[in-house]
């Protein structure tokens, strides 16, 4: 890796590139939602997501823009537990839950472990919990956890990118095997994963972004993850649009996402989702934009292969 692109991936310049955070209230989520997802049995089923107030996490990761709703210190205790209680009261009664925060959930110093058992109490009705963590805080405190849960406990995992070169630019603090090693311990005590992947992290071409986001979903199952969401990278935190302004990355077109959530369908090894949040960002084409956003979505809830949209722009791949 030149010293180019090791500037570019240290804590400092990450930090250095960053505007300013928004307001928020450690006794409030700062968003939620409830979406339909295919269940591992098969089933389409309403899903709460609750993204939780905490401490910012502590990986600076090149592309992550998640920083923008944090808190500089730990939440009291209690609060987390309050914003879960506030939010379940405002939204539809759904079958499975997850608590997305910014962060590792088993990060002691974003959710504090007293309140653990309270958070169990609060999502008992739930059929499954899914909880995200970075690999270094997947622990002992995960089976803690898992004990005090009636509902299956599921956590997803940022494994970004198989890239070796790129996976070490994104300063994600995670190698492929600490990656692995998680996925095994969890798999070890009955906890089901999930996989983060990446599609086109910076410094990748358009195909060498479906080439790679392909490998990582390759890797993810081999691992024994039960479940792929491929995301999409876009710009936002300061870091990605000098990077942008070097040459160094360009958002993924909405045809390429099509084509990984294509390829990840067909191997039939595990549920695979494309994020089809503000798609808008990748399309070059008004035209066809709703109709593949559609299509996105429904072989989400199928996991099936939909019929192509036929429209007069081209793929660049």
């Amino acid at each position: 890796m030149n010293k180019d692109f090791e500037a570019v991936s240290s804590n400092k310049w990450i930090a250095s590139e960053r505007g300013n955070k928004n307001t928020v209230d450690h006794n409030r989520p700062y968003a939620w939602l409830v979406e339909k997802e295919r269940s591992i049995d098969g089933k389409i089923e309403d899903t709460a997501i609750i993204f939780l107030t905490n401490k910012e996490c502590p990986f600076k990761c090149l592309m992550c823009d998640l920083w923008k709703n944090t808190t500089d210190r730990t939440v009291p205790v209690g609060a987390i537990p309050e914003q879960i209680e506030w939010a379940l009261s405002q939204m539809p009664s759904a079958k499975h839950i997850k608590l997305y925060n910014s962060g590792s959930f088993f990060d002691e110093k974003a959710i504090p472990v007293a309140d653990y058992g309270t958070i169990a109490t609060l999502l008992e009705d739930f059929e499954t919990v899914i909880v995200e963590s970075h690999p270094k805080f997947i622990t002992e405190k995960c089976l803690g956890f898992r004990d005090m849960l009636k509902p299956r406990l599921e956590v997803a995992i940022g494994l970004e990118t198989v890239h070796p070169e790129v996976l070490l630019k994104l300063n994600k603090s995670m190698t492929l095997g600490d990656f692995s090693k998680s996925v095994d311990f969890l798999s070890q005590n009955k906890i089901s994963s999930r996989a983060f992947i990446l599609l086109k992290p910076p410094f990748l071409s358009e195909e060498e972004g479906i080439h790679w986001a392909k490998r990582s979903i390759d890797y993810a199952f081999g691992r024994g993850v039960e479940c792929c969401t491929v995301i999409p990278v876009r710009g936002g935190n300061g870091a990605m649009e000098h990077l942008h302004k070097m040459g160094h990355f360009e958002v993924p077109e909405i045809q390429s996402l099509e084509t990984v959530l294509e390829y990840g369908i067909q191997l039939r090894l595990g549920r695979v989702f494309a994020d089809v949040w503000d798609l808008s960002l990748f399309s070059k084409c008004d035209n066809c934009l709703e109709a593949r956003t559609k299509r996105l979505a429904a072989m989400n809830l199928t996991q099936s292969i939909g019929k192509e949209v036929a429209c007069e722009c081209s793929p660049t791949v």
